[in-house]
Protein backbone atom coordinates (compact mmCIF):
# COMPACT_ATOMS: atom_id res chain seq x y z
CA UNK A 1 0.00 0.00 0.00
CA UNK A 2 0.99 3.28 -0.65
CA UNK A 3 1.98 4.76 2.55
CA UNK A 4 1.44 8.54 1.01
CA UNK A 5 -2.67 7.52 1.20
CA UNK A 6 -2.28 5.88 4.37
CA UNK A 7 -0.97 9.37 5.92
CA UNK A 8 -3.87 11.61 3.18
CA UNK A 9 -6.61 9.59 5.01
CA UNK A 10 -8.77 10.97 7.29
CA UNK A 11 -7.65 9.90 10.95
CA UNK A 12 -10.15 8.10 13.07
CA UNK A 13 -9.70 6.02 16.19
CA UNK A 14 -11.23 2.61 15.67
CA UNK A 15 -9.63 1.05 12.36
CA UNK A 16 -10.87 -2.72 13.74
CA UNK A 17 -8.20 -5.13 14.75
CA UNK A 18 -4.57 -5.29 14.26
CA UNK A 19 -1.91 -7.27 14.79
CA UNK A 20 -3.22 -10.33 15.00
CA UNK A 21 -1.00 -13.41 15.00
CA UNK A 22 0.02 -14.89 12.21
CA UNK A 23 -0.54 -18.88 11.26
CA UNK A 24 0.86 -21.36 9.45
CA UNK A 25 -0.70 -24.64 7.77
CA UNK A 26 1.88 -27.53 8.35
CA UNK A 27 3.38 -28.32 4.83
CA UNK A 28 1.58 -31.32 4.23
CA UNK A 29 -1.94 -29.60 5.33
CA UNK A 30 -1.52 -26.82 2.74
CA UNK A 31 -0.88 -29.33 -0.06
CA UNK A 32 -3.83 -31.33 1.00
CA UNK A 33 -5.74 -27.84 0.71
CA UNK A 34 -3.93 -26.72 -2.41
CA UNK A 35 -5.16 -30.05 -3.89
CA UNK A 36 -8.52 -28.88 -2.98
CA UNK A 37 -8.90 -25.94 -4.19
CA UNK A 38 -7.48 -26.40 -7.37
CA UNK A 39 -10.11 -28.75 -7.83
CA UNK A 40 -13.40 -26.62 -6.81
CA UNK A 41 -12.07 -24.15 -9.12
CA UNK A 42 -11.60 -26.98 -11.85
CA UNK A 43 -15.51 -27.51 -11.00
CA UNK A 44 -16.80 -24.38 -10.62
CA UNK A 45 -18.58 -22.45 -13.55
CA UNK A 46 -18.62 -19.11 -11.86
CA UNK A 47 -15.38 -18.07 -10.27
CA UNK A 48 -15.31 -14.95 -8.28
CA UNK A 49 -11.74 -13.86 -6.75
CA UNK A 50 -11.95 -10.79 -3.77
CA UNK A 51 -8.63 -9.70 -2.96
CA UNK A 52 -6.96 -7.49 0.03
CA UNK A 53 -4.05 -6.16 0.68
CA UNK A 54 -2.02 -9.38 1.55
CA UNK A 55 -1.88 -9.97 -2.22
CA UNK A 56 0.42 -7.25 -2.74
CA UNK A 57 3.06 -7.54 0.40
CA UNK A 58 4.96 -9.78 -1.78
CA UNK A 59 5.43 -6.16 -4.61
CA UNK A 60 6.83 -4.42 -1.83
CA UNK A 61 4.02 -2.62 -0.48
CA UNK A 62 3.37 -3.23 3.02
CA UNK A 63 -0.52 -3.84 4.48
CA UNK A 64 -2.35 -2.65 7.06
CA UNK A 65 -3.04 -4.82 10.06
CA UNK A 66 -0.44 -7.70 9.74
CA UNK A 67 2.12 -7.51 12.77
CA UNK A 68 4.15 -5.15 10.88
CA UNK A 69 1.20 -3.29 9.23
CA UNK A 70 0.81 0.63 8.73
CA UNK A 71 -2.56 0.52 11.09
CA UNK A 72 -0.58 -1.99 13.63
CA UNK A 73 3.06 -0.31 14.17
CA UNK A 74 1.20 3.42 14.33
CA UNK A 75 -1.20 1.91 17.18
CA UNK A 76 1.69 0.73 18.96
CA UNK A 77 3.59 4.12 18.48
CA UNK A 78 6.18 3.03 15.70
CA UNK A 79 8.07 4.25 12.51
CA UNK A 80 5.63 3.51 9.65
CA UNK A 81 7.57 0.81 7.29
CA UNK A 82 9.14 2.04 4.27
CA UNK A 83 7.82 0.28 0.80
CA UNK A 84 10.59 -1.01 -0.80
CA UNK A 85 10.81 0.59 -4.01
CA UNK A 86 8.48 3.50 -5.42
CA UNK A 87 4.84 2.76 -5.61
CA UNK A 88 4.51 3.66 -9.56
CA UNK A 89 7.11 0.93 -9.83
CA UNK A 90 5.34 -1.42 -7.72
CA UNK A 91 5.35 -5.32 -9.93
CA UNK A 92 2.24 -7.59 -9.94
CA UNK A 93 2.91 -10.68 -7.75
CA UNK A 94 2.84 -14.40 -9.20
CA UNK A 95 -0.57 -13.90 -7.76
CA UNK A 96 -1.87 -11.29 -9.36
CA UNK A 97 -1.11 -12.79 -12.65
CA UNK A 98 -2.03 -16.10 -12.28
CA UNK A 99 -5.51 -14.69 -11.86
CA UNK A 100 -5.13 -12.99 -14.86
CA UNK A 101 -4.58 -16.56 -16.44
CA UNK A 102 -7.33 -17.70 -15.17
CA UNK A 103 -9.71 -15.18 -16.70
CA UNK A 104 -8.25 -15.48 -20.23
CA UNK A 105 -9.01 -19.05 -19.63
CA UNK A 106 -12.40 -18.31 -19.04
CA UNK A 107 -11.91 -19.51 -15.21
CA UNK A 108 -12.47 -16.53 -13.39
CA UNK A 109 -15.62 -14.42 -13.87
CA UNK A 110 -15.09 -11.41 -11.92
CA UNK A 111 -12.16 -10.07 -9.47
CA UNK A 112 -13.46 -7.99 -6.85
CA UNK A 113 -10.90 -5.77 -4.83
CA UNK A 114 -10.45 -3.54 -2.11
CA UNK A 115 -6.64 -2.23 -3.13
CA UNK A 116 -5.84 1.14 -4.52
CA UNK A 117 -2.31 -0.13 -5.63
CA UNK A 118 -3.72 -0.38 -9.59
CA UNK A 119 -1.93 -3.82 -10.02
CA UNK A 120 -4.63 -5.93 -11.14
CA UNK A 121 -5.35 -3.36 -14.03
CA UNK A 122 -1.66 -3.18 -14.78
CA UNK A 123 -0.97 -6.88 -14.79
CA UNK A 124 -3.75 -6.95 -17.58
CA UNK A 125 -7.24 -7.88 -16.01
CA UNK A 126 -10.00 -5.99 -18.15
CA UNK A 127 -11.59 -3.07 -16.04
CA UNK A 128 -14.77 -5.11 -16.89
CA UNK A 129 -14.04 -8.14 -15.16
CA UNK A 130 -12.75 -5.86 -12.44
CA UNK A 131 -14.82 -3.89 -9.15
CA UNK A 132 -12.10 -1.83 -7.15
CA UNK A 133 -14.17 -0.97 -4.17
CA UNK A 134 -12.06 1.51 -2.60
CA UNK A 135 -10.54 3.21 -5.43
CA UNK A 136 -6.94 3.53 -7.75
CA UNK A 137 -4.51 5.63 -6.86
CA UNK A 138 -3.77 5.73 -10.27
CA UNK A 139 -7.02 6.35 -11.90
CA UNK A 140 -8.77 9.84 -12.52
CA UNK A 141 -12.64 10.28 -13.58
CA UNK A 142 -14.17 12.87 -15.46
CA UNK A 143 -17.44 14.50 -12.89
CA UNK A 144 -19.33 15.52 -16.49
CA UNK A 145 -18.91 12.59 -18.77
CA UNK A 146 -17.58 9.55 -16.41
CA UNK A 147 -14.50 9.09 -18.54
CA UNK A 148 -11.52 6.80 -16.74
CA UNK A 149 -8.11 7.74 -17.27
CA UNK A 150 -5.42 5.62 -15.76
CA UNK A 151 -2.04 7.27 -14.76
CA UNK A 152 1.77 6.27 -14.43
CA UNK A 153 1.60 7.97 -11.87
CA UNK A 154 0.11 8.50 -8.34
CA UNK A 155 -2.80 10.90 -8.27
CA UNK A 156 -1.75 13.75 -5.81
CA UNK A 157 -5.40 13.74 -3.81
CA UNK A 158 -7.64 11.07 -1.74
CA UNK A 159 -11.54 11.60 -1.05
CA UNK A 160 -12.65 12.17 -4.83
CA UNK A 161 -11.28 15.22 -4.91
CA UNK A 162 -10.57 17.16 -7.89
CA UNK A 163 -7.46 17.07 -9.44
CA UNK A 164 -5.46 19.87 -11.36
CA UNK A 165 -6.49 18.47 -14.58
CA UNK A 166 -9.44 18.26 -16.79
CA UNK A 167 -10.93 15.93 -19.20
CA UNK A 168 -9.78 16.43 -22.43
CA UNK A 169 -12.25 14.30 -24.17
CA UNK A 170 -13.71 16.38 -27.19
CA UNK A 171 -16.28 18.84 -26.18
CA UNK A 172 -15.90 17.89 -22.38
CA UNK A 173 -13.15 19.78 -20.59
CA UNK A 174 -14.61 19.13 -17.40
CA UNK A 175 -12.73 18.90 -13.89
CA UNK A 176 -11.20 16.00 -13.17
CA UNK A 177 -11.58 13.77 -9.74
CA UNK A 178 -9.53 11.00 -7.95
CA UNK A 179 -11.37 7.83 -7.34
CA UNK A 180 -9.66 6.71 -4.14
CA UNK A 181 -12.58 6.81 -0.88
CA UNK A 182 -11.84 8.43 2.48
CA UNK A 183 -13.44 6.88 5.71
CA UNK A 184 -16.55 8.17 5.23
CA UNK A 185 -16.79 7.96 1.62
CA UNK A 186 -19.70 5.59 0.37
CA UNK A 187 -18.96 2.85 -1.96
CA UNK A 188 -19.49 4.03 -5.13
CA UNK A 189 -22.54 1.92 -7.00
CA UNK A 190 -20.38 1.59 -10.10
CA UNK A 191 -17.57 -0.58 -8.42
CA UNK A 192 -20.58 -2.09 -5.73
CA UNK A 193 -23.15 -3.35 -8.05
CA UNK A 194 -21.30 -5.84 -10.48
CA UNK A 195 -19.35 -7.03 -7.77
CA UNK A 196 -22.84 -7.80 -5.77
CA UNK A 197 -24.11 -9.61 -8.86
CA UNK A 198 -21.32 -11.18 -9.30
CA UNK A 199 -21.42 -12.89 -5.85
CA UNK A 200 -24.80 -13.88 -5.90
CA UNK A 201 -24.20 -15.47 -9.20
CA UNK A 202 -21.04 -17.12 -7.79
CA UNK A 203 -20.61 -20.95 -6.76
CA UNK A 204 -17.26 -19.93 -5.30
CA UNK A 205 -15.72 -17.32 -4.35
CA UNK A 206 -11.99 -17.16 -3.10
CA UNK A 207 -10.69 -14.46 -0.62
CA UNK A 208 -7.70 -13.79 -0.87
CA UNK A 209 -4.85 -11.68 1.39
CA UNK A 210 -7.94 -10.17 2.88
CA UNK A 211 -8.52 -9.77 7.08
CA UNK A 212 -12.33 -9.51 6.20
CA UNK A 213 -12.92 -6.82 8.59
CA UNK A 214 -14.14 -3.35 6.28
CA UNK A 215 -18.12 -3.20 5.72
CA UNK A 216 -19.84 -3.43 3.15
CA UNK A 217 -17.04 -4.53 1.82
CA UNK A 218 -16.31 -7.79 3.71
CA UNK A 219 -20.18 -9.45 3.65
CA UNK A 220 -19.83 -9.48 -0.16
CA UNK A 221 -18.41 -12.97 -0.30
CA UNK A 222 -21.21 -14.68 1.49
CA UNK A 223 -24.00 -13.11 -0.86
CA UNK A 224 -22.88 -16.72 -3.10
CA UNK A 225 -23.92 -18.87 0.01
CA UNK A 226 -27.74 -18.31 -0.32
CA UNK A 227 -27.26 -19.55 -3.93
CA UNK A 228 -25.24 -22.62 -2.68
CA UNK A 229 -22.00 -21.00 -3.57
CA UNK A 230 -18.87 -21.41 -1.83
CA UNK A 231 -16.61 -19.38 0.02
CA UNK A 232 -12.57 -20.30 0.65
CA UNK A 233 -10.21 -18.23 2.47
CA UNK A 234 -6.28 -17.90 1.95
CA UNK A 235 -4.97 -15.75 4.75
CA UNK A 236 -2.06 -15.69 7.23
CA UNK A 237 -4.43 -14.32 10.03
CA UNK A 238 -8.05 -15.91 11.10
CA UNK A 239 -10.94 -13.48 10.10
CA UNK A 240 -14.87 -13.30 10.93
CA UNK A 241 -16.01 -14.78 8.19
CA UNK A 242 -13.67 -18.16 8.82
CA UNK A 243 -17.08 -20.09 9.64
CA UNK A 244 -18.84 -19.31 6.86
CA UNK A 245 -15.93 -21.07 4.49
CA UNK A 246 -15.73 -24.17 3.12
CA UNK A 247 -12.22 -24.11 2.90
CA UNK A 248 -9.75 -21.81 4.95
CA UNK A 249 -6.09 -21.59 4.34
CA UNK A 250 -3.26 -20.80 5.98
CA UNK A 251 -0.46 -19.80 3.95
CA UNK A 252 1.14 -17.31 1.54
CA UNK A 253 -0.98 -16.35 -1.03
CA UNK A 254 1.63 -16.81 -3.77
CA UNK A 255 2.67 -20.53 -2.57
CA UNK A 256 -1.22 -20.97 -3.07
CA UNK A 257 -1.67 -19.63 -6.35
CA UNK A 258 1.44 -21.30 -7.49
CA UNK A 259 0.16 -24.51 -5.92
CA UNK A 260 -2.93 -24.32 -7.62
CA UNK A 261 -1.52 -23.36 -11.38
CA UNK A 262 0.91 -26.30 -10.99
CA UNK A 263 -2.05 -28.52 -10.25
CA UNK A 264 -4.42 -27.16 -12.96
CA UNK A 265 -1.25 -27.17 -15.48
CA UNK A 266 -1.25 -23.97 -16.40
CA UNK A 267 1.60 -21.46 -16.66
CA UNK A 268 1.79 -18.09 -14.81
CA UNK A 269 2.08 -15.73 -17.63
CA UNK A 270 5.89 -13.74 -17.33
CA UNK A 271 4.83 -9.54 -17.02
CA UNK A 272 5.86 -7.07 -19.43
CA UNK A 273 5.51 -3.24 -18.12
CA UNK A 274 5.17 -1.11 -21.05
CA UNK A 275 4.84 2.88 -20.51
CA UNK A 276 4.38 5.37 -22.68
CA UNK A 277 6.08 8.89 -23.61
CA UNK A 278 5.83 11.47 -26.43
CA UNK A 279 8.65 13.02 -28.51
CA UNK A 280 7.03 16.43 -29.80
CA UNK A 281 9.41 17.98 -32.40
CA UNK A 282 8.39 22.09 -32.58
CA UNK A 283 9.51 23.83 -35.08
CA UNK A 284 9.53 27.87 -36.70
CA UNK A 285 11.64 29.73 -39.13
CA UNK A 286 13.66 32.52 -37.87
CA UNK A 287 12.13 36.47 -38.56
CA UNK A 288 15.36 36.62 -41.96
CA UNK A 289 13.91 33.00 -42.55
CA UNK A 290 17.39 31.79 -42.47
CA UNK A 291 17.09 29.24 -39.87
CA UNK A 292 14.98 26.50 -37.84
CA UNK A 293 14.09 27.49 -34.39
CA UNK A 294 13.04 24.13 -32.95
CA UNK A 295 12.02 22.56 -29.78
CA UNK A 296 12.19 19.08 -28.60
CA UNK A 297 9.96 17.80 -25.76
CA UNK A 298 9.66 14.27 -24.05
CA UNK A 299 6.68 14.55 -22.43
CA UNK A 300 3.97 12.69 -20.89
CA UNK A 301 1.42 11.33 -22.62
CA UNK A 302 -0.90 12.43 -19.76
CA UNK A 303 0.02 16.38 -20.45
CA UNK A 304 3.05 18.50 -20.77
CA UNK A 305 3.09 19.05 -17.54
CA UNK A 306 2.51 15.59 -15.92
CA UNK A 307 5.28 13.89 -14.57
CA UNK A 308 7.17 11.36 -16.49
CA UNK A 309 7.84 8.94 -13.55
CA UNK A 310 9.86 6.66 -14.82
CA UNK A 311 12.74 8.80 -16.77
CA UNK A 312 15.53 10.34 -14.91
CA UNK A 313 17.45 12.29 -17.27
CA UNK A 314 17.52 12.01 -20.63
CA UNK A 315 21.03 12.68 -22.59
CA UNK A 316 21.02 13.98 -26.31
CA UNK A 317 23.11 14.20 -29.01
CA UNK A 318 23.25 14.34 -32.62
CA UNK A 319 24.61 13.02 -35.85
CA UNK A 320 28.44 12.88 -36.24
CA UNK A 321 28.19 15.29 -39.23
CA UNK A 322 26.06 17.70 -37.16
CA UNK A 323 28.31 20.13 -34.69
CA UNK A 324 25.57 20.83 -32.52
CA UNK A 325 26.43 20.44 -28.86
CA UNK A 326 25.16 17.66 -26.63
CA UNK A 327 22.89 17.96 -23.80
CA UNK A 328 21.69 16.01 -20.55
CA UNK A 329 18.27 17.17 -19.41
CA UNK A 330 17.33 16.57 -15.86
CA UNK A 331 14.04 18.39 -15.19
CA UNK A 332 10.81 18.62 -16.33
CA UNK A 333 9.06 18.94 -18.19
CA UNK A 334 12.47 18.02 -20.54
CA UNK A 335 13.08 20.48 -23.06
CA UNK A 336 15.30 21.18 -25.48
CA UNK A 337 15.96 24.29 -27.75
CA UNK A 338 18.40 24.24 -31.01
CA UNK A 339 18.60 26.74 -34.24
CA UNK A 340 19.64 24.75 -37.39
CA UNK A 341 20.13 26.23 -40.92
CA UNK A 342 17.86 26.40 -42.97
CA UNK A 343 19.67 24.14 -45.55
CA UNK A 344 20.41 21.57 -43.25
CA UNK A 345 20.17 18.39 -44.29
CA UNK A 346 18.20 15.67 -42.35
CA UNK A 347 19.86 14.50 -39.54
CA UNK A 348 19.34 12.05 -36.58
CA UNK A 349 18.67 12.53 -32.48
CA UNK A 350 19.70 10.43 -30.71
CA UNK A 351 18.28 9.76 -26.96
CA UNK A 352 19.77 8.37 -23.94
CA UNK A 353 17.05 7.66 -21.41
CA UNK A 354 17.96 6.81 -18.19
CA UNK A 355 15.43 5.36 -15.79
CA UNK A 356 14.15 5.54 -12.40
CA UNK A 357 14.32 3.10 -9.42
CA UNK A 358 12.26 0.27 -10.22
CA UNK A 359 12.58 -0.01 -13.64
CA UNK A 360 14.93 -3.76 -15.16
CA UNK A 361 17.48 -1.80 -16.88
CA UNK A 362 19.60 1.20 -16.53
CA UNK A 363 18.43 3.31 -19.65
CA UNK A 364 17.59 2.77 -23.18
CA UNK A 365 18.59 4.08 -26.32
CA UNK A 366 16.23 5.81 -29.25
CA UNK A 367 17.01 7.05 -32.52
CA UNK A 368 14.60 10.42 -34.01
CA UNK A 369 15.12 11.02 -37.45
CA UNK A 370 14.72 14.66 -38.24
CA UNK A 371 14.35 16.37 -41.92
CA UNK A 372 11.80 19.31 -40.77
CA UNK A 373 9.05 17.97 -43.41
CA UNK A 374 6.18 17.48 -41.22
CA UNK A 375 3.90 15.18 -42.36
CA UNK A 376 0.05 16.02 -43.03
CA UNK A 377 -1.23 12.39 -43.26
CA UNK A 378 -1.05 10.58 -40.18
CA UNK A 379 -3.17 7.37 -40.36
CA UNK A 380 -4.36 5.84 -36.94
CA UNK A 381 -2.08 3.19 -35.40
CA UNK A 382 -3.61 -0.19 -34.20
CA UNK A 383 -2.12 0.74 -30.65
CA UNK A 384 -3.44 -2.54 -29.13
CA UNK A 385 -1.83 -4.75 -31.92
CA UNK A 386 1.41 -2.65 -32.09
CA UNK A 387 1.54 -3.08 -27.93
CA UNK A 388 0.95 -6.70 -28.11
CA UNK A 389 3.62 -7.53 -30.61
CA UNK A 390 5.88 -5.30 -28.65
CA UNK A 391 5.47 -7.75 -25.45
CA UNK A 392 5.24 -10.58 -27.59
CA UNK A 393 8.91 -9.41 -29.00
CA UNK A 394 9.87 -8.89 -24.96
CA UNK A 395 8.77 -12.59 -24.17
CA UNK A 396 10.99 -13.76 -26.87
CA UNK A 397 13.61 -11.59 -26.07
CA UNK A 398 13.66 -10.73 -22.51
CA UNK A 399 15.43 -7.19 -22.27
CA UNK A 400 13.70 -4.06 -21.80
CA UNK A 401 14.64 -1.00 -23.34
CA UNK A 402 12.60 -2.26 -26.69
CA UNK A 403 10.47 0.51 -28.40
CA UNK A 404 7.61 0.91 -30.94
CA UNK A 405 5.51 3.73 -32.44
CA UNK A 406 2.22 3.16 -31.23
CA UNK A 407 0.68 7.06 -32.14
CA UNK A 408 2.05 9.90 -34.75
CA UNK A 409 0.46 13.04 -35.87
CA UNK A 410 0.61 16.23 -37.07
CA UNK A 411 -0.16 19.62 -35.53
CA UNK A 412 -0.19 22.45 -38.16
CA UNK A 413 -0.30 25.25 -35.70
CA UNK A 414 2.29 25.85 -33.85
CA UNK A 415 3.80 23.21 -36.49
CA UNK A 416 4.64 20.38 -34.72
CA UNK A 417 5.10 16.40 -34.76
CA UNK A 418 4.55 14.77 -32.03
CA UNK A 419 5.08 10.74 -31.92
CA UNK A 420 3.86 8.28 -28.88
CA UNK A 421 6.12 5.79 -28.10
CA UNK A 422 5.72 2.20 -26.36
CA UNK A 423 8.97 1.18 -24.03
CA UNK A 424 9.67 -1.84 -22.12
CA UNK A 425 10.53 -0.88 -18.82
CA UNK A 426 9.97 -3.97 -16.63
CA UNK A 427 9.88 -7.77 -17.18
CA UNK A 428 9.35 -10.44 -14.62
CA UNK A 429 9.19 -14.43 -14.96
CA UNK A 430 7.23 -16.46 -12.64
CA UNK A 431 9.11 -19.78 -12.48
CA UNK A 432 6.90 -23.21 -11.46
CA UNK A 433 6.67 -23.55 -8.07
CA UNK A 434 9.94 -20.75 -7.29
CA UNK A 435 9.55 -19.61 -3.60
CA UNK A 436 7.11 -21.87 -2.54
CA UNK A 437 8.81 -24.84 -0.96
CA UNK A 438 5.64 -25.71 0.90
CA UNK A 439 3.70 -26.42 -2.73
CA UNK A 440 6.92 -27.59 -4.68
CA UNK A 441 6.53 -31.09 -3.69
CA UNK A 442 2.75 -31.19 -5.87
CA UNK A 443 5.37 -31.58 -8.93
CA UNK A 444 6.75 -34.61 -10.89
CA UNK A 445 5.54 -37.69 -9.58
CA UNK A 446 3.81 -36.77 -6.56
CA UNK A 447 2.24 -34.05 -8.77
CA UNK A 448 1.11 -37.29 -11.24
CA UNK A 449 -0.11 -38.88 -8.60
CA UNK A 450 -2.72 -36.56 -7.60
CA UNK A 451 -3.85 -36.09 -10.94
CA UNK A 452 -4.43 -39.70 -11.43
CA UNK A 453 -6.61 -39.15 -8.31
CA UNK A 454 -8.27 -36.32 -9.44
CA UNK A 455 -9.18 -38.29 -12.27
CA UNK A 456 -10.72 -41.24 -10.85
CA UNK A 457 -13.05 -38.48 -8.96
CA UNK A 458 -14.61 -38.03 -12.12
CA UNK A 459 -12.41 -34.57 -12.52
CA UNK A 460 -11.57 -34.14 -16.48
CA UNK A 461 -8.40 -31.89 -16.69
CA UNK A 462 -8.29 -32.38 -20.40
CA UNK A 463 -11.40 -29.98 -20.56
CA UNK A 464 -8.99 -27.62 -18.28
CA UNK A 465 -6.49 -27.49 -21.33
CA UNK A 466 -9.33 -27.40 -23.92
CA UNK A 467 -10.83 -24.78 -22.24
CA UNK A 468 -6.87 -22.93 -21.96
CA UNK A 469 -6.64 -23.11 -25.92
CA UNK A 470 -9.69 -22.11 -26.98
CA UNK A 471 -10.35 -19.69 -24.80
CA UNK A 472 -8.03 -17.34 -26.33
CA UNK A 473 -8.46 -0.49 -0.82
CA UNK A 474 -6.92 -1.48 0.11
CA UNK A 475 -7.79 -1.17 4.26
Amino acid sequence: MSLGYAEKLSFIEDVGNVGMAEFFDPSHVLQEKVERLAMMIQKSKHLVVFTGAGISTSCGIPDFRGPKGIWTLQRQGKALPEASLPFHRATPSSTHMALVELEKAGILKFLISQNVDGLHLRSGIPREKLSELHGNSFMEVCRSCGAEYLRDFEIETIGLKDTTRRCPKAGCGAKLRDTVLDWEDALPPKEMDPAEKHCKMADLVLCLGTSLQITPACNLPLKCLKGGGKIVIVNLQKTPKDKKASLVMHGRVDKVMTGVMDMLSMRIPPFIRIDLFQIILTQALSLDKKYVNWTLTIASVHGKQAPLPFIKSVEVSFSENLSMKAAVLHDQPLHLKRRTARSTIPFNILLKLNFSAGCKCTCANLKIPVDFEIPTDCPEEDKDSITQKLKDRAVKEPCCGQTAVVERRAILVPKSEVVVYAIVTNIVEYGGSSGSSEVSSLSNGSLKRRNECLLDCGMSWKRTKARKRTSRHRR
